[in-house]
């Protein structure tokens, strides 16, 4: 057996395999991204059970063979009760951990696992509309893995304050509605909330990335926004999503959307 790796980490995705063993992949914040072997995971009193779970956090006991990163022990460390009792809540955490699955290599994933755990935590303890939380996740991510759109000021004419502002998801930038010319009606509105917005989530610290408020049209615009941002820029859906817009239309729309009307 080799040297035992200790490391905290997140399991982003679990795969079942044999008759009764996990194959997870796990984000931590020095390795990256792991696919490791719990073996006997889904046994009954297993001691690593919880910690092989969707979501769960916690420090790790692993030790290579044959190619593999095998689970030894585990301690866990927040399991998002509040967000395990809520099938809403549980398929837009999902969602973050598919995202930063997609964002992330074998590279060191520091930031990525800190602002996915902010995210995570604004879920299960924050009082936080959903659509918010959401939005600035995906802002944010896509910012810390070398998306960063440009929306300090109009992409043509330099004005940091816009008449009318518009995003371009494709060029990640923002424009005025003059400078926009007939690509316009192309282009998703914002206004100045919207905007403040995403520059604020662009520059804060991930511990204060939420620390404002947006409602009716002006959350809208920026969910709006953020959401055809990662979409254009990873350039690809994600089924998680898709059950969560599902699941959001069978109860109503997001926290907010009567204030449009």
């Amino acid at each position: 057996m080799s040297d035992k790796i200790v490391t905290k980490g997140i399991v982003l995705r679990e795969t079942q395999t044999k008759e009764a063993d996990k194959i997870l992949t796990v984000l931590t914040a020095e390795q990256g991204k792991l696919a490791v072997v719990a073996r006997g995971a889904r046994r009954k009193n297993s001691r690593i059970a919880a910690a092989s779970e969707l979501l769960a956090y916690s420090e790790l006991v692993l030790f290579e063979r044959n190619g593999w990163m095998m689970l030894d022990e585990a301690s866990t460390l927040e399991l998002w009760d509040n967000v395990r009792r809520d099938v809403e809540k549980l398929s837009l955490a999902s969602y973050f951990a598919e995202m930063a699955e997609a964002v992330t290599g074998e590279e060191s994933a520091g930031e990525t696992l800190s602002l996915l755990l902010n995210a995570l935590y604004a879920l299960d303890r924050l009082d936080k509309p959903q659509e918010l939380v959401k939005a600035a996740y995906e802002l944010k991510l896509l910012s810390i893995s070398g998306y960063e759109p440009l929306v300090a000021d109009c992409a043509v004419c330099g004005d940091t304050a816009p008449a009318e502002p518009l995003f371009d998801p494709g060029e990640g930038v923002v424009l005025c509605r003059g400078c926009a010319g007939a690509a316009a009606g192309a282009l998703l509105p914002l206004d100045p909330g919207s905007l403040a917005a995403m520059r604020h989530v662009i520059g804060a610290e991930r511990k204060r990335m939420l620390s404002f408020e947006l409602r009716g049209e002006t959350l809208a615009r920026f969910s709006a926004a953020c959401e055809a941002f990662s979409r254009r820029q990873l350039e690809r859906g994600f089924r998680t999503l898709d059950f969560y817009k599902s699941l959001r239309a069978q109860v109503g729309a997001f926290p907010g959307e009567n204030d449009r009307k």
